[in-house]
């Protein structure tokens, strides 16, 4: 079982450009504990070992590198994205304080890598969320990271011509807001939504957002009602991948193309490209997001 995403078979990249380190929700794939079939299916063959959602951001020029959230698999995926991009210790922008989202910052501080002064980028509430509880106000006070403010809408320029732009969206925020990030590079866009309670009452809409960018990659943690036995999937706080098919059914077969899922839970059927639910997704014009692939900015 590969865990590394396959790191040593990727080829590098050589123009500013999007890596993804991760495809899964926040336990990553196979999941701890879990033992029903869904995470045995990973042992029969049928599928490969996924990390928690996480997009890079790579200039390969100047050896800067960049993470859209720091999970609890950084370890994995730094050695991956090394083998696609190496350079300095990433910096990094976090969307939220979930657990797969902001965790993997603890590998910063001196009893792991010892970094030092590592840019991290957070919206108010995040912010304060870090400041104000260990270990992570630790590693702010001992100079491991510095927090940088970002705010709604306000575009963070990377250098080279790339920049990123977070944009909030309701999805339980009990310890901080959402935020969602549109990558610009020299020649191509991305949106990176890996969390939301739902599409309905987004302003600007989720159709307007898929059609300002070039790929949009988006929250598919679940696909179908009858996913988790037992549990009522209508009080889970994300859109079902099959809700989605539905309502992106009317956009034009191009911008149907843009759409990726990721954050996959892992009882999710889709996590396995050769089932039934994977067909489902690409037969309505859509795709999942594949841990390791390279968009050129």
């Amino acid at each position: 079982m590969d865990l590394t995403g396959g790191a040593t078979s990727q080829p590098a990249v050589s123009r500013p450009s999007a890596v993804i380190l991760g495809t899964a929700q926040d336990g990553g794939y196979p999941q701890a504990g879990c033992r029903s079939p869904c995470c045995r299916n990973l042992n029969a063959g049928s599928a490969e070992a996924l990390h928690p959602a996480c997009l890079a951001i790579c200039e390969p020029a100047t050896g800067s590198r960049w993470m859209i959230d720091c999970t609890p698999h950084f370890p994995r995926q730094l050695t991956l994205l090394d083998s696609i991009c190496p350079g300095d210790i990433p910096s990094f922008l976090l969307s939220h304080a979930h657990t797969g989202h902001y965790t993997g910052l603890t590998h910063l501080g001196n009893e792991v890598m010892g970094a030092r002064e590592v840019d991290v980028f957070v919206l108010p509430l995040m912010k304060s969320f870090l400041e104000n509880n260990l270990p992570w106000s630790e590693l702010a006070d001992r100079g491991n990271i510095i927090l940088r403010p970002a705010f709604e809408g306000e575009p963070i320029e990377l250098g080279s011509g790339l920049g990123v732009t977070p944009r909030l969206v309701p999805h339980r925020d009990e310890h901080s807001e959402t935020a969602c990030y549109r990558v610009d590079g020299p020649g191509r866009s991305i949106l990176w939504l890996p969390d939301i309670d739902g599409w309905e009452g987004m302003s600007p809409s989720i159709e307007e957002l898929i059609g300002e960018v070039d790929r949009a990659f988006l929250d598919g943690s679940f696909f179908s009602p009858g996913e988790l036995p037992g549990r009522d999937m209508s009080s889970i706080s994300h859109p079902l991948i099959q809700e989605s098919i539905e309502l992106f059914s009317g956009l034009e077969e191009e911008t149907r193309r843009k759409i990726s899922f990721i954050h996959l839970n892992h009882s999710n059927p889709a996590i396995d490209p050769q089932g039934d639910a994977a067909r489902e997704v690409r037969l309505a014009g859509h795709s999942i997001a594949r841990q390791g692939d390279q968009i050129e900015l």
